[in-house]
């Protein structure tokens, strides 16, 4: 009897050890977004395409909760936002052309597996114009507050 109760005893702490080991050997995934810009400077009326490249961890997401472009003009309030659906390979795009000239601005905001990315990129159509001040600070806290549009 004291063998059998020893044979289970080592059997089940084997087991334990083996679990840990293996909860230990995964290491977290991150939301990875690829933010790309063609071209990155555009004349007027030239077509600009955005790219998100999703992944989380080694996986292509394609089937993100939400993928939008926030764009505008440098030192404009009224900002554009556009939801995209997903293209290929974890690739979520748009095309838009412009017909003012100035320094823009994208955000990619993206929501997947629970979580959230939203990378910043600075383009330019014809010529540039004054850039904005560094402001990503004040950007995440309106962006907090105005998470519901």
């Amino acid at each position: 009897m004291k063998k059998g109760l020893i044979f289970i005893m080592f059997t089940f702490l084997i087991m334990s050890l083996a679990a840990c080991a293996q909860e230990e050997d995964e290491t977290p995934q991150f939301l990875d977004v690829q933010l790309t810009i063609t071209p990155e400077h555009a004349e007027k009326g030239q077509q600009v395409v955005f790219e998100a490249k999703v992944t989380y961890g080694e996986e292509e997401v394609t089937d993100a909760d939400e993928v939008a472009f926030e764009i505008w003009r440098a030192n404009d309030e009224n900002h554009e936002k556009i939801e995209v659906e997903h293209n290929e390979n974890g690739v979520y795009s748009l095309e838009r052309t412009f017909d003012m000239d100035g320094t823009y601005y994208v955000y990619a905001h993206v929501t997947a597996r629970s979580m959230h990315n939203m990378p910043k990129k600075e383009f330019v159509v014809g010529t540039a114009s004054e850039k904005e001040e560094d402001t990503s600070s004040s950007m995440m806290d309106e962006e907090e507050d105005h998470s519901g549009h």
